[in-house]
């Protein structure tokens, strides 16, 4: 069984429930912390040029499409623009996101702000429901209510901001995608992030919104039937109301403390169950405080013979491996017991005269 060298460094910060917190540990630990801040940084610059890419071209976007939309009376083209609106409107609760999120922790907020990139996904989702996908079935509706027409001069400029609009749209979903494979090299790491995951849904739903007004402008031309476009915009609020209710989902899960990935606790556990000094682990508790921190909480059952110093040297050194092998683990609790001890504490208690119902005197 390996031991885990007292030289390991930490990459991030600690704190524990053991006497482990001395200054010692937090002067080592400072020191680490630039490469994970480093990278943190980096994603995020990365993330922000992605979000004013898609904000740019939603906002051109959804102003060629209402002039369009109003000029041809085509409710699906307004559904178009209300659904770029809704996009734009996102774009900006996501850049408050990335702003708000990367402040450092204070007194009222210990763990930091991590959370408020959640925050504000669930606000982006919410209106992609209210203002993309309510809007949308409301002018599917009413087309088919008023049996709207259009002029042939109206379908051609439809179809063209349409297709101006695909080309938009395209190219800022593969600015986002392009951004997701190469975040550290795996895509689903890169979805981690709800802004980045937020503007691919907004982009990718975009697309196939565009493709559907396209299909049912095109048919509405050629059968004279406005059923067509009004099935287009009806079928672009229930795509968005899909995408809303997901990405609104996994923001809930976040917020409300969502723990860690299974690997990655299982990394954790096979770590803390290779140190010579520890029996057994007998809870590991993982929580996500933001994109770029996660909280570990353990509860570990010492060897026996270990004095006071001695287990304060084991927590630090096992502190420091976790937050080496996960930079993430910026918040680190250790809770550390004697087995047999608290056993034995357990037994006197139970043969104790309150326990057994004994009574004292003559």
């Amino acid at each position: 069984m390996s031991r885990t060298s007292s030289s390991d460094s930490s990459n991030l910060s600690h704190a524990s429930s053991t006497p482990a917190d001395s200054p010692a540990d937090s002067s080592a630990d400072s020191s680490a912390d630039s490469p994970a801040d480093a990278s943190a940084d980096s994603s995020d610059r990365k993330t922000r040029i992605t979000v004013l890419v898609a904000l740019g071209a939603n906002l051109v976007i959804a102003v060629a499409k209402a002039v369009g939309g109003l000029l041809a009376g085509s409710p699906a083209l307004l559904s178009e623009a209300a659904h770029s609106v809704a996009d734009s409107l996102n774009e900006v609760f996501l850049l408050a996101a990335l702003r708000r999120s990367r402040r450092p922790a204070d007194q009222r907020h210990p763990f930091g702000y991590g959370k408020e990139r959640f925050f504000w996904s669930l606000l982006a989702a919410v209106g992609i429901f209210v203002m993309g996908g309510c809007f949308s079935f409301f002018q599917g509706i009413e087309a088919l209510r008023s049996g709207a027409e259009e002029s042939h001069g109206g379908y051609v400029a439809g179809l063209i901001v349409l297709g101006v609009a695909l080309l938009a749209e395209g190219a800022s979903l593969l600015r986002a995608l392009h951004q997701v494979r190469g975040q550290r090299g795996s895509a689903a790491e890169g979805l981690r992030d709800p802004a980045l995951r937020t503007v691919v849904a907004e982009d990718g739903t975009a697309v196939l919104g565009v493709t559907l007004a396209m299909i049912g402008m095109a048919l509405h031309m050629v059968t004279g039937q406005v059923v067509w476009e009004a099935a287009a915009s009806m079928g672009i609020g229930a795509l968005l109301v899909y995408v809303a209710y997901r990405l609104g989902r996994d923001a809930r899960d976040q917020l409300i403390g969502q723990a860690a990935d299974p690997e990655l606790s299982g990394r954790i556990r096979a770590l803390l169950e290779a140190q010579p000094e520890i029996d057994s682990v007998e809870s590991l508790l993982t929580m996500q405080l933001g994109l770029h921190s996660t909280l570990v909480a353990a509860r570990v059952d010492l060897a026996p013979g270990l004095d006071s110093e001695e287990v304060e040297d084991v927590a630090v050194r096992i502190k420091r491996s976790v937050a080496h092998l996960i930079p993430e683990a910026d918040q680190i609790f250790l809770d550390v017991t004697d087995a047999r001890a608290l056993a034995a504490d357990r037994a006197r208690a139970a043969e104790s005269p309150a326990a057994t119902g004994e009574r004292g005197g003559a």
